[in-house]
């Protein structure tokens, strides 16, 4: 009985050790292979990116880890709208995006910059920005993270049969005819501006910030055109947009965390 007894535990003790080994062996395997995801999304799959990229003909940074050109481009973006814009034709590009300019300056027609991670092509070429908007087949929009679904939805994020059918279907919004019967709207979005602008110059003196007014003509706009008689309504649903497209734009500037917010 003792013998039997003595047997039977040896027997428990092997199976618990192997069970160990077994947990432990998972472990270390799910270790290993979440470590080569994450090393090869952030560092290898990148830099065979941009050695492709560079084999193309295309020029550009080189690849920082983690960030690319994202903390380049925000502290020029910074440094740019901390000064006051000069009325100048040629100045107004550096002032918006001032990165691009200067990669484009740099690097030429076609190149590329890095989004974390993820290099973009920059394409300013009539010829092959005619050529990728049209074979929708071919290129394919890249997927963004689950931020970019909240502000790019419809046309803008179609692909193949879907994007041709709505498309389609949006085509006859855009004819001539019907865009004359939306000038009026326009007319009187302009007016009410200007009429502002008016008041407050009169009130206040000779400078007015007109940015903010500018920000809101489109949306006003397109308020009185597609809403109607709701126009206040559409101007609500604007509001909100913009105000969600502003959050989602300061979160965009840091690395995306599946699960971190």
């Amino acid at each position: 009985m003792k013998l039997g007894i003595i047997n039977i535990e040896n027997k428990m003790e092997i199976s618990y050790y192997n069970l160990k080994i077994a947990i432990f062996s998972f472990a270390i395997i799910f270790v290993l292979r979440w470590t080569w995801r994450i090393l090869n999304h952030v560092w290898f799959k990148p830099k065979k990116l941009e050695k492709q990229l560079r084999q193309q003909g295309l020029k550009g940074n080189s690849y920082k880890l983690l960030y690319g050109d994202m903390k380049e481009m925000k502290k020029m973006i910074e440094e740019a709208t901390s000064k006051p814009i000069n009325l100048s034709h040629d100045l107004i590009w550096p002032r918006i995006n001032p990165f691009i300019h200067k990669t484009i300056t740099n690097y030429g027609k076609n190149c590329f910059v890095w989004i974390g991670p993820k290099p973009a092509v920059l394409i300013t070429e009539p010829k092959l920005i005619r050529e990728v908007l049209t074979k929708n087949y071919v290129y394919q929009k890249a997927r963004g993270s689950p931020l970019s679904k909240l502000v790019i939805s419809g046309l803008a994020a179609h692909e193949k049969d879907k994007w041709a059918t709505h498309r389609r279907i949006l085509n006859p919004a855009f004819h001539l005819d019907k865009l004359k019967h939306m000038l009026p709207a326009f007319k009187l979005t302009i007016n009410e501006m200007l009429n502002t602008w008016k008041e407050v110059v009169s009130k206040d003196g000779t400078e007015i910030d007109v940015w903010p007014y500018l920000q809101t003509l489109t949306s006003d706009a397109i308020s009185r055109t597609a809403f109607g008689s709701n126009y206040e309504e559409g101007k609500k649903i604007f509001e909100l947009q913009k105000e969600q497209i502003e959050l989602i734009s300061k979160m965009a500037r840091s690395i995306y965390i599946p699960g971190w917010r």
